[in-house]
């Protein structure tokens, strides 16, 4: 399993294996769909040294440094709670360990780790209203949870229903593809990531899921072509 062997290069400090590739091109590609500035470069000079002295750069918003670091703590979790069954406690701690010390968290109505206080729309389209976002969750994860088993458009499914429900104040598509991962991870689905460069096909892919879920499975089965050729340079003997 894919998993065994990120836990092994996790727990052993290991550089430059597939571990390190994925926590840096994780972090980098979902911060930058949601705006951050930093580059890949500086997403991997984070990981790599836990400091952030650029030379001749210019400034950088703080919040994006702080959700860099905070995204590498996230996929830690995900990889220790990869096992466990997805549950609204596990959603919240990972919006929690996101959005811990950024400004957001010191906004009154943002609750960091718990369900959103006030409407918000994505794309400007309307999404689950406060009040009922708790319902919406729970019958979300209802249905997933008591499938007999979980495949690929299981997975690309749910990604697509928590988005609509947008449960967080912000943060959702980061937290929304940390799950992503981590039921791939669970279900022994080859994972993948998100490029940025392909931004605009996965936003096609969530707007029109309804109507052609061939555009989000097709982007998704894309950024999984990608994995599966790091898989093929750092364990071959794991698609065979």
């Amino acid at each position: 399993m894919i998993l065994s062997y990120l836990k092994i290069e996790k727990n052993n400090k290991l550089k430059g294996g597939l571990y390190h590739k994925t926590q840096v091109n994780l972090a980098y590609n979902s911060n930058r769909i949601e705006g951050s500035k930093l580059t890949e470069e500086q997403t991997r000079y984070i990981f790599e040294t836990r400091t952030i002295g650029f030379k001749d750069q210019d400034a950088l918003p703080i919040d994006d440094i702080i959700e860099t670091s905070n995204h590498f703590v996230a996929f830690d979790f995900v990889i220790d709670k990869a096992e466990q069954q997805l549950t609204t406690t596990l959603i919240k701690e990972l919006h929690r360990i996101l959005k811990s010390s950024t400004f957001d968290a010191t906004k009154h109505y943002f609750k960091v780790g718990d369900w959103k206080t006030l409407p918000n729309e994505v794309g400007g389209k309307e999404t689950t209203l406060p009040q009922n976002v708790d319902n919406e969750m729970n019958m979300l994860l209802q249905w997933y949870n008591t499938l007999s088993k979980i495949e690929f458009e299981h997975v690309i499914e749910f990604h697509y229903r928590f988005e609509q429900i947008h449960p967080f104040q912000d943060g959702n598509g980061r937290v929304g593809r940390l799950i992503l991962f981590k039921e791939c991870l669970k279900n022994n689905i080859v994972p993948f990531i998100i490029d940025d460069n392909y931004k605009q096909y996965y936003y096609r892919g969530l707007r029109e899921f309804e109507q052609t879920k061939g555009y989000l499975t097709d982007t998704c089965l894309a950024a999984q072509d990608t994995y599966k050729e790091w898989l093929k340079y750092f364990y071959p003997d794991l698609l065979k």
